[in-house]
């Protein structure tokens, strides 16, 4: 429904996704200009951040446009109109996510996709079919992962009310941090978004396999591979945690 009325105007729409992918866009921009004062930032040159940047960019934007509307949920706690939701015969996640569905966010995605074909065209890098093969597979298993993090934040506006931020410093926060080489950050950071929100596993594992380069924390080169299974293991949580909030809610009364 919501995109049949956003293929209504169709020159809305194309202008809404071009203004979405350029806005996402002055981030690399950014990134460039810094370039033209630095040779190298954290070992990394300008085509390889590109990867990191391009890969992570394309991730968070799938997840955006299929979970990006788990944010609202909190103020459909707040005004009671979770109800009608409840009384659907249709999953509350799905009714939740495909609210006021916004294909717009396809602009963030695109331009992603195409930061990271720039750079996959650039790189000096020995393409085998493994290497080949992590490309998509690190996206995908990205979006999954973000998509967790949406699911776990919707979640836990059940209890906090609205709790939308945490949500986002841990999607569009973390993404900017994925960005830039994990060189340029502390070990306990590193840690952190390896072994307990793991991030890491959105593009920096995969992206150091692609390039050759060692892991910071000195894991094993197949790690990369486990970013799919990651992925899963973090929706386990993120789906119990869903089910105990929608359990647990109750009702404004109006």
């Amino acid at each position: 429904m919501w995109i049949r009325s956003t293929m209504t105007y169709r020159a809305s729409f194309a202008l809404a996704a071009f203004g979405n992918a350029a806005i996402t866009l002055l981030d690399f921009v950014a990134i460039f200009i810094m370039f033209s004062h630095v040779d190298a930032l954290g070992g990394f040159t300008l085509p390889e951040i590109a990867l990191l940047y391009g890969s992570c960019s394309a991730s968070l934007g799938l997840a955006d446009l299929l979970m990006g509307n788990t944010d609202r949920i909190g103020a459909r706690i707040r005004d009671g109109s979770l109800d009608t939701m409840l009384v659907r015969p249709v999953p509350v996640l799905a009714q939740v996510a495909a609210d006021r569905f916004a294909l717009r966010r396809l602009g963030r995605v695109l331009q992603g996709l195409g930061v990271l074909g720039w750079a996959v065209w650039t790189l000096d890098v020995d393409w085998t079919a493994g290497k080949v093969l992590m490309v998509p597979v690190m996206i995908v298993a990205g979006a999954a992962i973000f998509a967790a993090v949406m699911v776990t934040g919707a979640a836990f506006q059940f209890i906090a009310g609205d709790a939308a931020e945490v949500q986002n410093s841990f999607t569009y926060g973390g993404c900017t941090m994925l960005q830039y080489p994990p060189t340029v950050f502390g070990k306990d950071v590193l840690r952190g978004v390896t072994f307990i929100v793991p991030l890491a596993f959105v593009n920096w594992l995969p992206a150091l396999y692609v390039l050759g380069r060692p892991d910071p924390l000195g894991l094993p080169g197949w790690v990369a591979y486990l970013s799919p299974l990651v992925a899963f293991v973090v929706f386990l949580p993120a789906s119990l945690a869903w089910r105990a909030g929608v359990r647990s809610y109750r009702s404004t009364g109006s």
